[in-house]
């Protein structure tokens, strides 16, 4: 066997990548712990911090997916607007079909400069996941229950204390509430029928409450609304799993840029926007099907080194000692010692495979499920 080919085993692959991914991650949450100090001296300073921090993990998944597995990212858009990207706030709107867009959303902002301070709308369950849900916290990551009568409260002041961040940011948010699947779809588009709404062919209902109050709680903050359509090539089926495992896929995403000023502010104008802004989206999905392209210049944005770097950095410092820790065990002959190494790679590995679950489609949330129960009860 070949010396790549042996790295990129299963075994050697997830050992070295999860003993690494953990072991930081937790140091830098453990960090970040102590920069909540800051935040009463000087605000600015912790958002800064915790922004390189933030980009310290992130950037190792990033990692994974740029030189990893090699995965090829092509950017349709106009030129116009590509010379805008990273140089102001945007919320970036996505479609939710596959285990890995949220990493290939990762992708695009760290491709602009604003993997650290990137924003997600997500699920309050996620916050409690330990390394990527911690580094959430720190991020002022707007954390919802999906229960809305709730959350408007929570999530406008949330969306509203970020109107002072001192980084340029990009708010990443799947309108849809759910990854797609042809169950949710069903029942989405039983929704859509009763409300009278337009049907969708390859997405779901929008959820536009949440869409509105991000507009309206960052307008004159936020420049331009990014949205922004996936598609892999060859239907391609991409896993976190396969990305770990070094297996390469070929992804496509439009993005076409809408000044802000062209979203309403009264919020049922601004539903409306949105649900026309779907349309297009199943056409622009409905013709990448039909063609395998979008109506956009084709661009590949430029690798930058520090994803790789950084993860370079962690592999160095901790590597050295586990090979030490590991000869020293060998050397002592203890099978007490050896087996209890042994169970914490074990843990270790199960601990990194639950995190993964977390993203696979067949264990994704039950949201937009609900209704259809209750509509049989």
């Amino acid at each position: 066997m070949d010396i790549i080919g042996f790295l990129k085993s299963q075994f050697i692959c997830h050992l070295l990548i999860c003993y690494i991914f953990i072991v930081s991650g937790l140091i830098i949450n453990f960090i970040q712990l102590f920069t909540l100090v800051l935040w009463p001296i000087n605000k600015q300073l912790f958002r800064k911090i915790n922004c390189r921090l933030a980009y310290c993990i992130s950037s190792q998944m990033v990692m994974l997916l740029e030189w990893w597995s090699g995965t090829d990212c092509t950017l349709y858009t106009d030129p116009e607007s590509y010379h805008k990207y990273g140089k102001e706030n945007a919320i970036v709107i996505l479609n939710h079909n596959y285990e890995i867009d949220f990493l290939c959303g990762w992708n695009f902002c760290e491709r602009f400069g604003v993997l650290g301070s990137s924003k997600v709308l997500a699920k309050k369950e996620l916050s409690y996941v330990p390394i990527i849900g911690w580094m959430w916290y720190f991020l002022e990551i707007v954390f919802c229950k999906r229960k809305w009568e709730e959350d408007r409260k929570t999530v406008m002041q949330s969306l509203l204390n970020l109107r002072d961040y001192p980084e340029k940011f990009w708010f990443l948010i799947h309108c849809e509430g759910t990854r797609f699947t042809e169950q949710k779809h069903q029942i989405s588009m039983q929704v859509a029928e009763a409300k009278g709404l337009p049907k969708l062919k390859y997405h779901l209902l929008p959820r536009t409450k949440g869409f509105a109050v991000t507009v309206q709680s960052l307008r004159n903050v936020v420049s331009a609304v990014y949205d922004s359509t996936l598609n892999f090539r060859n239907n391609e089926n991409p896993t976190l799993l396969g990305v770990l495992n070094g297996k390469k896929y070929h992804a496509d995403l439009y993005v076409r840029r809408i000044p802000l000023e062209e979203v309403p502010e009264d919020e049922q104008e601004c539903s409306k926007w949105l649900h026309k802004l779907y349309q297009e989206k199943d056409a622009f999905q409905e013709e990448y099907y039909r063609t395998g392209t979008y109506p956009a210049t084709p661009i590949v944005p430029p690798r930058r080194p520090w994803t790789l770097l950084n993860w370079l950095f962690w592999a160095f410092l901790l590597l050295y000692p586990l090979f030490q820790l590991l000869i020293n065990m060998v050397s002592s002959g203890s099978s007490l010692t050896l087996a209890s190494f042994a169970f914490v790679i074990i843990v270790a590995s199960v601990g990194v495979r639950w995190m993964i679950g977390v993203t696979e489609i067949n264990k994704g949330s039950t949201y937009g499920n609900n209704d259809n129960k209750q509509k049989q009860m």
